[in-house]
């Protein structure tokens, strides 16, 4: 008999269009000797509908064994949807709903990133206030140029980039138009990459795939969501790292995804600058449309991406036979 797989896509972030597009390629790549696909979608207003017709988060169980969440962002990252189906004792991919929060939250795991020894950049956390007295505190304490970003947000969001006072305010004043907090930080020079992680892989409890290198275009100093889907950026898998640096990539990587206690899978940015390895933000729910990057490095490593979307549903299925024994 075959496991009825709920594919959870959409909802009510910035992030719907990508979701509904991993949505589709796990819908699309799910084997089907094994599997039972559902397309559950949750609209951008929060509802939920299975086949076309409307249900509730409590009917999931009666046309399916296991959640795959592919949503992206708020609802999907920040632990809302995870809660949901914890309190239902619904398996799914992906990790708990208090890691997810953690994750989402880009001043709260990176100090638990700095805790474990890693290096991340120097930031100050900004709440609603008056966006010239707010310029001016960053001016003064952090030297230009300065990389401005929502503190909750996923996929690059409402990402802003400046070099002038009058940049740094204009950007602040947008990125509060998108959060009620944002995040201010000194721009690391370096190159870009980012790393996946996977939980019981090729007998590894947390296997770390090959670093991607994300060149930018010259005009564009940071990874914006623009860049991300608009094809302006170059992803080299496996990127032009030395050992060493791959290696502490993919260390780096593990310790994220395990101080965390993160669970099935993840995928974290970094900067590779002369001072040493930055880590930018650790992405719970990666993407996984064509695009993305998550699918190329399994890839790279040999892995076909049906085989890896079967492993992942293997694991939630397991941590919830694990917590009925």
């Amino acid at each position: 008999m075959k496991t009825r797989v709920a594919v959870i896509r959409g909802g009510k972030g910035a992030e719907y269009e990508v979701s509904l597009k991993s949505g589709a390629s796990v819908l699309s790549a799910l084997p089907e000797d094994n599997y039972q696909p559902v397309d559950v979608l949750i609209t951008r207003d929060g509802q939920w509908h299975a086949g076309g017709l409307p249900i509730r988060p409590q009917d999931l169980s009666r046309f399916a064994d296991v959640a795959f969440i592919a949503l992206h962002g708020e609802y999907g990252e920040d632990g809302t949807i995870q809660k949901i189906l914890d309190d239902l004792n619904f398996s799914y991919t992906g990790s708990g709903h208090i890691a997810s929060a953690l994750g989402m939250d880009k001043v709260a795991s990176k100090k638990i990133f700095a805790e474990a020894g890693i290096k991340v950049p120097y930031g100050l956390l900004l709440s609603r206030a008056e966006i010239t007295e707010a310029a001016k505190n960053i001016f003064n304490k952090i030297p230009p140029p300065w990389v401005i970003k929502p503190n909750d947000k996923g996929s690059s969001v409402g990402l802003y980039f400046a070099r002038t006072f009058a940049e740094l305010a204009g950007a602040i004043d947008q990125a509060f138009r998108e959060a009620d907090s944002v995040l201010v930080e000194e721009y690391i020079r370096g190159r870009e990459a980012t790393c996946g992680v996977i939980d019981d892989f090729r007998r590894e409890k947390f296997y770390a795939l090959l670093p991607i290198e994300i060149v930018h275009p010259a005009t564009c100093p940071v990874w914006n969501y623009q860049d991300k889907y608009s094809g302006a950026t170059q992803e080299l898998c496996p990127g032009r790292f030395s050992d060493e640096e791959s290696q502490e990539i993919q260390k780096s990587a593990r310790l994220i995804h395990e101080v965390l206690a993160l669970r099935h899978y993840s995928r974290s940015d970094f900067i590779i600058s002369p001072r040493g390895v930055y880590a930018l933000e650790v992405n719970t729910l990666p993407g996984l449309t064509p695009e993305s990057l998550l699918p190329k490095s399994i890839s790279a490593v040999g892995c076909d991406y049906g085989h890896f979307l079967d492993h992942l549903v293997t694991l939630a299925l397991s941590d919830r036979k694990g917590m009925m024994a």
